[in-house]
């Protein structure tokens, strides 16, 4: 017996009730929009796939249920949030009758796909973690979902026995796409994968294409790192100690020296009189700004540091940061209104380039304001690594070891 739900203030009964108003709650919310997405989650006991956290917890449309973690304390596995699930399989376009694979288990997810192909369609799951795997087939057999394949294996190589599949849904943070899941994905296939580029993390729906994948929608998301074979961690470049650092994905030629020296120096302040607020996302600025720097980066700090006014409050989450030899720029919101709901996007510089990197990174926020704030986004294709550059087209390139990533800005019609 459960001590931690047997404890919660809300009674096991109320289950039901709760799962019927996260449901609404989401409707509401935009992040469940198809009949068939909705009566997934309203039927799947989401409480029986993590039956050590409290209802309320589980039934919240923004909590994460954290199933395991690493001798560092940092979370291997999870129940992701409910929007981001829902997000997932929005974006998948699920049919009653496909074959899917989801990579990187759990059961949840599974048990929602299989809802969604129906008696006549097939699910596999897999992982690596023999303890989620084991985790995963125990509680998809004690809800009823006994015909979900749960596989151990590595999903570098995906699934090749039960391909070709309609979809692949991965949900573990990956930096690469390896040719398996390309190659076992079945014409008129889509993938949906959080595809990490230059360090920010966005779930891709990719639509295979003579060869490549060619994005049909993307959205902003969070999930545990890949594991395996796949798995391809950020570099911290520390710059004050421990408390102030740069996590740079890939291996770029650094001035750390300099950079850190600029840190501690004067830096330059400059507005760029762009507003931001309300309820209007703007992730797109960060994907585009990461697509027009050559050096790109986030800049993290601990909150004493963020507190003695060293460094701005973005640097909580990771601001997004500009790179040029010893300087760097990087962005912070600034009130613009008594209520805190409208913010102007101010640019800090440090080093010898401060003014003309700050200056560089305010003319992009603008061109973004004026061109793409509300345009299309941005089209990523992701094409096999041997392609050749004539192939390719313009925008941004990012090297990986399996595919060529180019992320090119349509502009509005």
């Amino acid at each position: 017996m459960n001590t931690l739900r047997d404890n919660d203030t809300t009674a096991d009964q109320d289950a039901s009730a709760l799962r019927a108003a996260l449901v609404e709650k989401m409707v509401a919310e935009g992040d469940l929009r198809t009949d068939a997405v909705i009566a997934a989650f309203a039927t799947v006991p989401r409480e029986a796939f993590a039956p050590d956290a409290p209802l309320s917890q589980v039934y919240t449309r923004e909590d994460v249920v954290i199933t395991k973690r690493d001798e560092n304390g940092s979370a291997t596995s999870s129940v992701s949030a409910p929007w981001i699930q829902a997000q997932m399989l929005e974006q998948a376009d699920i049919r009653p009758g496909m074959r899917v694979l989801e990579i990187g288990s759990g059961g949840y997810q599974a048990a929602l796909i299989a809802e969604l192909v129906g008696p006549d369609g097939e699910v596999a799951t897999v992982d690596i973690d023999p303890f989620v795997v084991d985790r995963a087939r125990h509680f998809l057999d004690a809800t009823g979902y006994e015909r979900v394949q749960v596989l151990r294996v590595d999903a570098e190589g995906g699934v090749p026995e039960h391909a070709p599949f309609d979809r692949i849904i991965v949900t573990a943070g990956a930096w690469d796409i390896p040719p398996a899941w390309i190659e076992q994905l079945a014409t008129n296939g889509v993938l949906v994968v959080p595809l990490r580029l230059r360090g920010l993390s966005r779930s891709f729906a990719f639509s295979l294409e003579e060869g490549k994948l060619v994005s049909r929608s993307y959205r902003l998301c969070g999930f545990v790192p890949m594991q395996g074979a796949g798995a391809n961690d950020e570099h911290l470049v520390l710059l004050n100690g421990e408390d102030v650092g740069l996590r740079i994905d890939g291996d770029p030629v650094l001035d750390v020296g300099g950079l850190r020296a600029a840190l501690n120096a004067p830096r330059v302040v400059l507005p760029s009189g762009v507003e931001v607020g309300g309820f209007e996302p703007f992730d797109d600025l960060d994907l585009f700004l990461a697509s027009a720097f050559d050096d790109f980066g986030l800049l993290v700090a601990k909150p004493a540091v963020i507190e003695s006014g060293l460094v701005e409050k973005s640097t909580r989450m990771g601001a997004k940061t500009a790179l040029a030899g010893d300087s760097f720029a990087y962005r912070a919101p600034r009130a613009t209104s008594e209520d805190r709901t409208s913010f102007e996007l101010v640019v800090f510089g440090h080093g010898r380039e401060a003014e003309s990197l700050g200056e560089e990174y305010v003319e992009l926020i603008r061109v973004w304001d004026r061109v793409h704030r509300h345009g299309p986004g941005a089209q990523v294709t992701v094409f096999p690594a041997g392609t050749s550059d004539a192939e390719i087209g313009e925008g941004r390139l990012i090297e990986k070891k399996h595919t060529r990533v180019l992320i090119s800005w349509p502009s509005p019609s």
